[in-house]
């Protein structure tokens, strides 16, 4: 995963790799964010004029699904259930907890960027809240300690 500004060439191949795909908008946006942790902006013009849509409409589509990033997330990504039910076993002070230990917020990337901090509303744990995920693992009854332990090993 490439941290550094993003090559047009680069860009573009990855654009017309999936151009004869249905529907080939999230594709490409997966791909991107595969390829340099994120979407880069350099790559928003070159997606909009090769699907003949407006700059307005991307945006649209990449702050609607929240796992597209603007920029990369640190190696490891704690992503914690805000919904309602979780909330009622104690997500916010999980969160604060978390948050706090960190000193992030919402979305944000340790300084050396070992770890980012996202919300997400629901991860199907709901009788075994508060929910969280760590790099992809779910953990049920989440305690902060346990989160903050696996992100430092």
């Amino acid at each position: 995963m490439t941290t550094t500004a993003a090559p047009p060439t680069e860009i573009d191949a990855i654009i017309s790799a999936h151009l004869h795909l249905e529907g080939p908008l999230l594709p490409i946006l997966h791909a991107l964010q595969e390829v340099f942790g994120c979407v880069p902006s350099e790559a928003h013009g070159p997606i909009a004029d090769a699907l003949n849509i407006t700059r307005a409409e991307l945006h649209g589509v990449i702050s609607f699904y929240h796992d597209f990033r603007d920029k990369p997330a640190g190696v490891h990504v704690v992503k914690i259930c805000r919904a309602e039910a979780c909330q009622a076993v104690g997500a916010n002070a999980l969160s604060e907890a978390v948050l706090g230990n960190l000193g992030l917020d919402w979305h944000g990337t340790t300084a050396d960027g070992r770890v980012t901090v996202e919300p997400v509303y629901c991860l199907g744990l709901c009788a075994c809240g508060p929910a969280a995920m760590v790099d992809g693992a779910l953990k049920g009854r989440a305690k902060a300690e346990a989160l903050l332990a696996e992100v430092s090993a």
